[in-house]
């Protein structure tokens, strides 16, 4: 089902590496998500994969090893948990996690085991192939909490799945996609109402402004 009034969308340069297999795997699963909702990404990505397949026809044959085809199918099943919207389970009206979060989390909202952080805020990490290159976690906002004011060594995608929070003026609810780059320093603020449910990847580490935040960030992983 797609969300309605979905403002802000992964670039064309994610989108078109999710097509491509080249995202780590906690970004490829914030773009399932979002596209999962997203009519107009989800085209989009049908798109890159059409150019792409039209481009893989253009090349010469390579020889293959007898074993080649049983090598991929090992890899794409059953590990596999963040590819394409339109082959997981259909959503539930009800549920609050989209159907590829829902099936890499093996459940909904209630399934989510949640460790505080302080001010309001919760977080679950989930485990992820290539932890080295993107970290994933599900964050938990109280209505009207601030997280603590940050910036970011890497980039970072937050996909909102319940709620909504604003930052820098612009307000993301659910569907949307905030991206924070190296440059972005910010304090994102959960609207009143229910609390704010994110879905976030990250490459690299946050940097926290604030000294209790950076005491504390060994210990939280974040």
């Amino acid at each position: 089902m797609s969300a309605p009034n979905i403002r802000h969308h992964p670039s064309d340069e994610l989108l078109m590496n999710y097509a491509a297999g080249a995202l780590p795997e906690a970004f490829d699963l914030v773009i399932a998500t979002h596209a999962s909702l997203c009519d107009e990404c989800r085209a989009r990505i049908g798109g890159f994969e059409a150019v792409g397949g039209a481009v893989l026809e253009q090349l010469p044959e390579a020889p293959l090893s007898e074993a080649a085809l049983a090598r991929t199918l090992a890899r794409i099943a059953p590990e596999d948990r963040t590819r394409r919207p339109d082959a997981m389970p259909s959503s539930a009206a009800a549920a609050v996690f989209p159907a590829p979060l829902r099936f890499y989390v093996g459940g909904d909202l209630e399934a989510v085991r949640w460790r505080g952080l302080g001010g309001g805020v919760a977080q679950s990490v989930l485990k992820v192939r290539g932890g080295d290159e993107a970290s994933l976690r599900l964050l938990r906002i109280a209505p009207d909490t601030a997280v603590p004011d940050h910036g970011h060594s890497g980039i970072e995608l937050t996909m909102v799945l319940q709620g909504a929070f604003r930052d820098g003026g612009g307000r993301f609810g659910r569907g949307d996609v905030e991206i924070a780059g190296a440059e972005t320093v910010h304090t994102p603020v959960a609207e009143p109402g229910a609390p704010c449910i994110c879905l976030a990847a990250t490459a690299g580490r946050l940097r926290f402004r604030g000294l209790l935040p950076r005491l504390a960030q060994p210990f939280l992983g974040i």
